[in-house]
């Protein structure tokens, strides 16, 4: 079987469980986009918990909702109703200025439509947010090629995103996202672009960053790579429907009362 087949991959804890602290937690979480009778409910009411060492996979049919569930995880929107907590810091709590330095040091994000910047090379859009986060250039240069080779890409350094293809974009946006000492990593469809093989090798990669410690949400609409995640959440018009999981942690996927008991997730920095 696929699951048994990367269970022994990745050779995990004999119970199985999730044992790290919490670095994600939605709690009653809803997204509305307008007002009246034309709103769009995005997300309705979510809970969901993702721990240090956890790979978790979202999976749901188009306009599910699970871009949106990645884009508030990240902070990079904010929602309507409910909370949702990266480490000690609740995201609704802090300034748009703080949500976005909170994002760049804590959250590696693989974007669906790459956002690499034309005018950097690969190394150079890799290298970027260690820059950001202080990190020497030479540093962050030496980084971003150890990230490159990481992904096959290493002789790839120095052209520029026009000189590449789709799939070898793809693998600069994830070589980015896993760059540094980043504990979240929010990844959506990142094999979207890329054949099987290479699929298989960048799945190989987002595990290997979770079983040393990060903590990862996954959107994909592939059972093949969700094989790879430690539990599958279904999503279906915002609401999550079924999850699934290894083991018998039943506190993995909460409730609201749960949620909002106010369980205090730590995040090392």
């Amino acid at each position: 079987m696929t699951r048994g087949r990367r269970a022994a991959e990745r050779e995990p804890s004999p119970d199985g469980a999730a044992t790290g602290p919490v670095l994600l937690a939605l709690a009653g979480v809803s997204r509305v986009h307008g007002t009246g009778p034309t709103a769009v409910h995005a997300l309705d009411d979510v809970d969901l918990r993702v721990r240090m060492g956890e790979l978790v996979a979202v999976m749901g049919p188009s306009g599910s909702g699970k871009s949106t569930l990645l884009n508030l995880a990240g902070g990079l929107d904010t929602p309507t109703s409910g909370r949702v907590t990266l480490g000690r810091d609740v995201l609704s709590d802090v300034s748009a200025t703080e949500r976005a330095a909170l994002r760049r040091r804590r959250v590696g994000y693989v974007f669906q439509d790459l956002n690499l910047i034309p005018a950097l090379t690969a190394a150079e859009n890799v290298a970027l947010p260690r820059e950001l986060d202080g990190v020497r250039a030479r540093a962050a240069r030496k980084e971003a090629l150890a990230a490159l080779d990481d992904v096959g890409l290493a002789d790839l350094a120095d052209r520029f995103p026009e000189e590449m293809s789709g799939g070898q974009q793809q693998r600069v946006a994830i070589a980015r996202a896993l760059v540094g000492p980043r504990r979240l990593v929010l990844a959506d469809e990142p094999t979207g672009a890329l054949d099987s093989h290479t699929g298989e090798a960048v799945m190989r990669l987002l595990r290997a960053r979770v079983d040393a410690g990060a903590a990862g949400l996954l959107v994909t609409h592939e059972p093949r790579f969700a094989a790879w995640a430690d539990r599958t959440v279904y999503l279906r018009d915002g609401v999550v429907v079924d999850a699934s999981r290894d083991d018998d942690a039943e506190d993995l996927l909460v409730g609201a009362a749960a949620g909002a008991a106010g369980e205090d997730p730590t995040w090392d920095d």
